[in-house]
Order: structure tokens, then sequence, then C-alpha cells
């Protein structure tokens, strides 16, 4: 199974990132359509598409508006957005208003309700995450391999979402600031770095995959991999253009 991490930064996109976007091409998965959605094109390969969001905040959901270079001479059986009801009604509402984008999409919503199966037999479960305004992660289970994403969110060992990602093979959590800024992490609903390795350690996960970092910080490590490994050794840093087999 391919993993691309095709946008890795957060709230806007700089030289080296765009914002959140991740596809599993074999299954017809996408999770989160921020600005690394045009990406996507390259790599579609089955007959439907499933895009998955965790929340309707811009840089998670403004690659939907790239949805016609995507889908240019790329015919599909079927595009499904899929995502909280009162966030596919905000995107709907104000992202898609006719003055801002006049033309409809070619895609159907469904509003996140039980599990859903995928082409390839995979189940995605969706799970509630502290963030303002709201957020949820994903689990995706196939018969011989997991994965997790998780983002927008405070981690902690006592969160909720702990349980959720148990014993996946893969995690991609966010890890937006680094430890001298946990309490900007606090305050603007996000993560740092130990708190991130602490909760794969103690959900007991395969890989942990570090994403939707801080895009004023150009650095190539820009949370502390070492402090992060240091705790949770299969640690590494998510970048644009990326592969992880799984």
């Amino acid at each position: 199974m391919k993993l691309l991490l095709l946008g890795t930064t957060g709230y806007h996109p700089n030289d080296l990132r765009q914002t959140a976007c991740f596809m599993l091409p074999e299954s017809g998965v996408v999770l989160d359509a921020g600005t690394g959605m045009y990406r996507v094109r390259g790599h579609l390969c089955t007959p439907t598409l499933d895009v998955f969001l965790s929340h309707a905040h811009l840089d998670h959901v403004a690659g939907l508006t790239f949805l016609f270079d995507v889908l240019y001479e790329r015919p599909m059986e079927r595009v499904t957005i899929h995502g909280e009801a009162s966030k596919l009604d905000a995107v709907s509402r104000h992202l898609l208003a006719e003055p801002i984008f006049p033309v409809a999409l070619p895609c159907e919503y469904r509003p996140l309700t039980g599990q859903i199966r995928l082409l390839d037999g995979g189940l995605v479960t969706h799970f509630p995450l502290e963030h303002p305004g709201g957020s949820v992660g994903y689990r995706i289970d196939w018969p011989d391999r997991s994965l997790a994403y998780v983002t927008d969110t405070t981690a902690a060992l006592g969160a909720d979402y702990v349980d959720r990602i148990r014993g996946v093979d893969v995690l991609l959590h966010e890890c937006y600031f680094p430890d001298a800024m946990a309490a900007w992490a606090e305050k603007t609903g996000h993560s740092c770095t130990t708190p991130v390795a602490q909760v794969a350690k103690a959900a007991g996960v395969g890989r942990l995959v570090l994403v939707h970092l801080n895009p004023l910080n150009n650095d190539d490590d820009p949370i502390g991999l070492d402090v992060a490994r240091r705790v949770f050794p299969a640690t590494e840093l998510g970048r644009d253009g990326a592969e992880i087999e799984f």
C-alpha cells in the first residue's frame, strides 16, 4: 500500500510545502483537500475517488476548488466528498457560494454517519477531535494493514482519540509547533512535538509521520525530530512528494 504526502503544512503554503492533502492512490482515497490537492491528478488510478475532510478550515478544503483540473480528461464513475454535515454545509454555502465559485463541483457530498467500505475493502471509521470549530480524525483498516490520520488537535495522553488509533501501522499526526511553543499549541488547538510522540508510543502504533507543520519555519527540521525520536524512535518528518509504503 502506498501513501503519498501531497501537502504537509498548515494554514498557508510556503516554498517547500502545500497545505494538507494525503492520498492512497490504490484505494482511491484522499485525506483532506488543502492546496496540495492539485497533485492528485497525476496519481488517479481508480474509477472512484473518495475525499475525506477533517474539518472545513480553508487550509483543508481550498483544494476542492481545483477539482475541475484534477479530473480533466480523467473520467470517474463517482467522486464523493465525505465530512461532518455541518462542515459540508459550510463548504457549500461559503467556499462554493456563487459569487466566489459560480460552477457546481463534479462531485457528490456524503455526511459522515457510520463506517464506510472502500473500493478495495478497507473500512473507514471517524472520531471526534478537540479543535476550535471541531474536527474529526480517521482510521482505515484493511485485513493486513491500518492507517490513522489525526490533524488539527492538541495531542495529549488523556485524549479520547488515543484509543481510536491504537495499534495502527502508520499514524499521520499533526505537529505544528516545537515543544518551546507548547503554549501556542494549546491556545490554537494544535500539537507540539513531545506530546505527539507520547501519544504514538501509548497507542502502540508502528510508525509516526509528523505533518501539518508550521509554514513560517522553512528549516529542514522545524519541530525537533530528535526530540520525538527520543520518545518514539519510529518517527519521521513528512515532506511534500514523499511516498510511504506500508
